[in-house]
């Protein structure tokens, strides 16, 4: 059986969902928006919450970096925004004190290896490689030789792809996460018993579900496929400004989703066929010829 221990918690079959709050850039550059939607994630339930990293000028191709467009602080050139909207070492560290006093994990997708230094200061549980990074090897690798667990997300990837990610990342200490790299995901093209197949390629590998569908049930749907862990983003209001918003669930419905989740694993039992104390009034009652 896959499993992977996350401080306290160990993911994988047979454990509790690992839930994440995917905080990613919904924050728009602001600890207090950061700090709030930290409480949100804690209130629901999460187990953890997660935030994007980037050095923009190693993650916006140069052609884009003078580009200008309207933004809530107004007209200005593209890479100006980036760094607008990307937190800083104090903000951090107030957030890493912030979820400390939470009790709720905090860790990051960095997109380049600049910003997996930069993480690292912070020690954080675990990485993750976002879809767009899973055929980056080389930040892979430099996330892997941190000695963390690393999930690495597969939206917009072949599983050709994903198996060659998988050889150089190494499987020990690994977490596969099942996505589809569209905003928010048409119903038809979430796909969700991939995971059933990447169970079956890789059995030693946890292996959850990275959703950015509108709804909640297909990540319910997910957890009944055996998904370990789970991972949306979440907001305080979807029509907020940023590219993620729309995809994402605010604070009540993330409390409603963990609630649900709890609720189907629970439900979903050990597939062991039994009769229970609970039947047998009415199989006393109903049962009219046995054998």
């Amino acid at each position: 059986m896959s499993k992977i221990k996350v401080r306290e918690i160990s993911i994988g079959d047979g454990e509790r969902v690992y839930v994440i709050a995917e905080i990613g850039i919904n924050h728009n550059g602001s600890l207090k928006l950061a700090k709030k939607l930290i409480k949100a994630a804690k209130e629901a339930g999460c187990d953890a919450v997660k935030f994007q990293k980037r050095t923009p000028e190693l993650c916006v191709p140069k052609d884009q970096w003078n580009i200008e467009r309207d933004t809530p602080w107004g007209r200005m050139k593209y890479i100006d925004y980036r760094h607008r909207i990307e937190l800083s070492f104090d903000d951090y560290l107030a957030i890493d004190n912030y979820c400390a006093k939470k009790r709720i994990d905090w860790f990051a997708s960095c997109w380049d290896e600049e910003s997996v230094d930069f993480i690292e200061q912070f020690n954080p549980p675990l990485y993750k490689a976002a879809s767009a990074s899973l055929t980056d090897h080389n930040l892979l690798i430099k996330k892997k030789l941190t000695g963390k667990p690393l999930i690495i997300s597969t939206g917009m990837s072949s599983l050709k792809e994903i198996n060659r990610a998988v050889k150089k990342a190494g499987s020990e200490n690994l977490l596969i996460a099942h996505s589809t790299s569209s905003y928010p995901c048409r119903l038809e093209e979430l796909n969700i018993k991939v995971i059933r197949t990447l169970k079956q390629i890789y059995p030693e590998i946890p292996i959850g579900y990275s959703g950015h569908e509108t709804g909640l049930s297909p990540t319910l749907a997910a957890v009944a496929l055996g998904a370990a862990f789970v991972e949306r983003h979440i907001t305080l209001d979807r029509a907020m400004w940023g590219t993620d918003q729309a995809a994402s669930v605010e604070a009540g419905g993330f409390k409603k989703l963990v609630q649900n989740i709890r609720d189907v694993e629970r439900s979903l039992g050990d597939g062991v066929k039994k009769i229970y104390e609970s039947e047998m009034p009415q199989r006393k009652k109903l049962r009219r010829v046995s054998h």
